[in-house]
């Protein structure tokens, strides 16, 4: 894209893992110039994760600058005020307490920089909870989402880090309001996003339906669903989900699956008909459709204007045409030559979906220019780095 919504502004961001790391993301992705900050000379632990971690670095780093320096000198203090001086937006998601220890609180640097928009990514927001140590798995927990996914007894968390994720997203949201405010108040403000009340907004259908229908609303797994086929369907070489809602889609998919019997049933004339007779109608599809194969049922489904999905694992979706044709996947390569395809921002611009500027970087190699910009010499740079202030 020539040109990007965020150009113009600058966030420097003290994260790891996830939820800090992907407000950054939505920033950086958006046009923002992003300098993350990270300690000298390791940088940030999540670089160093494996096993279900070992991506969490190549997912949220795209399109930033690194500042490695070392926080407890004093030399690596003046250089970050510095910085946060000339900064829009901060970003943090360390434990509560940690950046006032550090002197990078919000009432610190908001005394710096009245402009200044602070963004902290918490377990909780503020409230009796506030202090305690959250994790996604934790908050799926204790905020009913995990109860919702598995079967009753055995409560199961989301096969992906959604809290963290979407807590990240919020966070840009609460910044990207806060500046549009500054426009008229030219003053900056806090911004708190919390694990858990993310996690209470994604059950909150749950929580509304109870209150409509007085019913509480059973695991995901034990629910009765709403329309009257919508199933996962074993055929020859797979599992394809299909979903059959309305009348009409009724009609036209018995007529094109051989199931006349059914569309002409009375007893199945209505939905709520054919919702309670799930038990009998959902077999007699399965029969139907265990014969064909996925390509065939998912062809003959798009042509009919049927609801319908392969249960894909994730890496299939690098082969997905969809996402490669439209610009969904962003090829990058990580400092150590390996090279990958990430998912997109999930959004547009006039048909264009923003996509790499900078790959992650290298620990610290960004630290020199920041500096140059910050008005450091040469000699300077060389100083620190000397030190070990500047990595």
């Amino acid at each position: 894209m020539a040109a990007l919504p965020l150009q113009g502004l600058k966030v420097v961001e003290f994260v790891h893992m996830i939820m800090g790391p992907t407000c950054g993301l939505v920033l950086a992705d958006l046009g923002a110039e992003v300098i993350k900050v990270e300690p000298t000379p390791d940088g940030d632990n999540t670089r160093r994760l494996g096993g279900s971690g070992a991506g969490f670095f190549a997912f949220g780093n795209r399109n930033k600058q690194s500042l490695a320096i070392d926080l407890k000198s004093a030399e690596g203090m003046e250089l970050v005020q510095r910085l946060v001086a000339t900064a829009d937006i901060v970003v943090e998601n360390f434990r509560p307490g940690a950046m006032d220890k550090l002197g990078l609180g919000y009432e610190s640097l908001s005394a710096l920089n009245p402009r200044l928009i602070y963004c902290s990514c918490k377990g909780f927001l503020p409230g009796p909870y506030e202090h305690r140590v959250a994790l996604d798995e934790v908050v799926q927990m204790m905020g009913g989402l995990a109860y919702m996914t598995g079967d009753p007894g055995r409560p199961l968390r989301v096969g992906s880090s959604v809290n963290d994720i979407m807590g990240g997203m919020f966070g840009a949201i609460g910044i990207l309001a806060a500046v549009h405010e500054r426009h008229a108040t030219g003053r900056g403000r806090q911004v708190q996003v919390g694990l858990f009340e993310n996690n209470v907004l994604l059950v909150s259908q749950h929580i509304a339906q109870y209150a409509v229908s007085g019913v509480e609303a059973p695991p995901m797994t034990k629910r009765l669903p709403a329309w009257p086929v919508y199933d996962i369907f074993q055929v020859s070489d797979g599992q394809v989900f299909v979903g059959v809602v309305t009348d009409t889609q009724w009609q036209v998919f018995c007529d094109a699956f051989g199931l006349a019997h059914l569309a002409n049933d009375p007893d199945l004339a209505s939905r709520r008909q054919r919702v309670e007779a799930r038990d009998r109608t959902i077999p007699i599809i399965a029969e139907a459709f265990a014969g064909l194969t996925r390509a065939d049922l998912m062809d003959k489904c798009e042509r009919l204007g049927l609801p319908y999905a392969p249960i894909a694992r994730p890496i299939e979706l690098l082969d997905d045409p969809h996402l490669n044709a439209s610009g969904g996947l962003v090829p990058m390569t990580l400092a150590d030559g390996l090279e990958m395809k990430l998912p997109a921002l999930p959004l547009g611009f006039d048909g264009v979906r923003p996509g790499l500027r900078r790959n992650p970087p290298a620990v610290g190699a960004d630290g020199g220019a920041i500096a140059a910009g910050l008005g450091y010499s040469e000699e300077d740079i060389a100083r620190l780095r000397g030190l070990g202030v500047l990595g």
